[in-house]
């Protein structure tokens, strides 16, 4: 069904207009909630992962191109599809609407922990990554080299952010991950699970992550820590191993995107 809208004051735009995304997190408590997903390939991919579209929202022009359309050939007819001009949706979005078009659709569901642990042998920990752009950064390069599934704890940023789902160009919808119980031991669950737990930290008893020692393990649980602290000293004293990237020039470190791409990189080969 596709209704035009003249304004942001339309109520049936409410789900776009009045939430931020934390409460889009929390709209049907206790029974899951919503996302926002930008761009017909982000999209694609969200409704590939089994994400059910509530409505979408969608800049005329764009609705008349051939990806939009084959976006939505699929559709059902019940599912309302709100089309305004590129002025309007931009007082929606707060900047010019990327591809033109938004779905809201509910969060599908996430696997067990232990389920992801069971069929991974390559898995990315995220202690507390905060931040939505590095978030989605991570799971690009996930899903482009190689490991199985990523695991959060509860104070990292959300995948389905919709800034986070952008930048991993709809590889959240692709890539196994799930969160851990918060508070939950989750060093301990990692090897009780068979996997040799990995800290990227800059500590004196680091080994250097082309050390073949870490290519010769079967299961391994990498673990990224947040830009402002790093991962929590408690994880590091738990860990099997603890890992650097060498640098040159007088560098200590890489931003935790880029140090996951080529931490991916070297131990997914």
């Amino acid at each position: 069904m596709v209704i035009k809208v003249q304004n942001l004051e339309d109520e049936r735009l409410d789900i776009f207009t009045k939430y931020n995304e934390a409460q889009l997190y929390h709209y049907f408590e206790p029974n899951g909630g919503i996302f926002i997903a930008e761009t017909p390939e982000v999209i694609k991919r969200a409704l590939s992962r089994g994400a059910t579209p509530l409505c979408f929202l969608v800049e005329e022009k764009a609705y008349e191109t051939d990806v939009v359309q084959d976006l939505l050939a699929d559709i059902s007819d019940d599912v309302e599809i709100f089309t305004a001009e590129l002025s309007v949706i931009n007082k929606i979005t707060g900047f010019n609407l990327t591809r033109g078009v938004l779905a809201a659709c509910m969060r599908p569901s996430l696997p067990a922990v232990t389920d992801l642990l069971k069929e991974s042998r390559r898995i990315a920990i995220l202690e507390d990554v905060m931040n939505p752009t590095n978030v989605g950064a991570i799971f690009r390069s996930a899903a482009a080299l190689g490991v199985d599934g990523i695991i959060l704890t509860h104070d990292s940023s959300d995948p389905f952010y919709r800034r986070a789902a952008r930048v991993a160009m709809g590889t959240v919808f692709q890539v196994p991950w799930t969160y851990f119980d918060k508070g939950s031991d989750y060093v301990t669950t990692l090897k009780s699970n068979g996997f040799k737990v990995v800290s990227m930290a800059l500590k004196d008893n680091a080994i250097s992550l082309a050390d073949p020692v870490l290519k010769k393990q079967e299961k391994l649980a990498v673990i990224f820590g947040t830009e402002s602290t790093g991962i929590k000293q408690e994880t590091i004293d738990a860990s099997d191993f603890v890992t650097i990237i060498p640098m040159h020039h007088g560098v200590d470190s890489l931003n935790v995107a880029a140090a996951s791409a080529v931490t991916f990189w070297e131990l997914c080969k």
